[in-house]
């Protein structure tokens, strides 16, 4: 498969004080059409950091970020602005959904926000595919105080596949989440990969989280230090990937 995604020895310092910051070292890496890599590390490792130039939110200090064979840091504010909505997804910890919206209403806003009709034909049709990608079929006209928190994160992850974007970045989708919960968030990003070929990448700190990506890029002191090949499974076990890490001592 051609890859969808390059980096290209990303750096990335920061100015604390008198302090100089190394949030990422020389980081390059590709992502493949219809993947599910997951960057994985320990709080403060860099993996935030390297997901925000990878999506085009944050300007490396150094190197270049290459999405479908165009170079966000050389283009204007502007048109990576343009860029990142129409090729791009985000989910993160937090849902971001507008209280006084029902789920097809938050679910629709990309649409909404672009002077879309979002009432029929095609944009329509793909409101409701999602939702009900999501599982959420039955509760399109529920309020988000009317949802749970993984049915609100469900909404959240739907309203970043609704414009079919190239690629789907989740940012800890998991991390204010319980187990149960947490797995259904997964759950619906996987269906997102294996149904739709929806390419996504992952930040997590979980193994288990981790465990549902076909590959593991385990981020260190702003370095990738090691990369685990899970490939395409049924099963998530984290068997494999537990064991990998503690030989690297994680």
């Amino acid at each position: 498969m051609a890859a969808i995604l390059e980096a290209h020895d990303l750096a990335k310092r920061y100015r604390l004080g008198a302090t100089t910051v190394d949030a990422l070292r020389g980081v390059s890496l590709t992502v493949d059409e219809g993947e599910f890599v997951a960057l994985m590390g320990p709080s403060g490792s860099g993996k935030s950091t390297l997901l925000q130039l990878l999506g085009g939110l944050d300007r490396p200090t150094a190197g270049e970020v290459i999405l479908q064979g165009e170079t966000i840091s050389q283009l204007s504010d502007d048109a990576a602005t343009k860029l990142r909505r129409d090729r791009t997804g985000f989910v993160f910890q937090s849902f971001n959904l507008i209280p006084l919206l029902d789920v097809t209403e938050n679910v629709a806003l990309p649409f909404t926000i672009a002077g879309i009709d979002t009432g029929n034909g095609e944009v329509a049709d793909r409101i409701r595919d999602v939702i009900a990608l999501v599982e959420l079929s039955g509760k399109e006209r529920h309020k988000p105080d009317q949802l749970s928190a993984g049915e609100q994160q469900r909404v959240a992850i739907a309203r970043a596949l609704v414009t079919r974007p190239a690629l789907l970045f989740a940012d800890e989708p998991t991390g204010n989440l319980d187990y149960t919960t947490g797995t259904e968030i997964l759950e619906a990003l996987w269906r997102s990969c294996v149904e739709r070929h929806q390419t996504v990448v992952l930040v997590t700190h979980d193994s288990k989280a981790a465990a549902y990506a076909d590959r593991v890029l385990v981020i260190s002191d702003g370095e990738i230090r090691d990369e685990i090949v899970l490939g395409r499974r049924d099963t998530h076990d984290t068997g494999p990937l537990v064991s990998r890490l503690a030989e690297l001592g994680l």
